[in-house]
């Protein structure tokens, strides 16, 4: 199982601030396709990953017992 933090509008479109997929292995990328479809989230494209709690490019793999974090750019004035 791997646990995924949901961080800003991430979190208002699933309605929740952390979610869990039961897989063994995937990438970055397959991961951003599953949530995707799975919690109808908005395109996850400039979205930063962290696995781990360290930034992640999109072929890396995540295992079970891996925690990830998306992180959506910060806008400020």
């Amino acid at each position: 199982m791997i646990k995924v933090f949901l961080f800003a509008h991430l979190q208002e479109s699933a309605g929740r601030q952390e979610v869990t997929v039961d897989q063994g292995e995937l990438t970055v990328k397959e991961l951003k396709e599953r949530l995707m479809d799975d919690f109808h989230l908005p395109s996850l494209d400039g979205v930063m990953v962290a696995v781990n709690e360290q930034y992640s490019v999109e072929d890396e793999v995540i295992s079970s017992g891996d925690v990830v974090a998306l992180i959506p750019p910060v806008s400020g004035g």
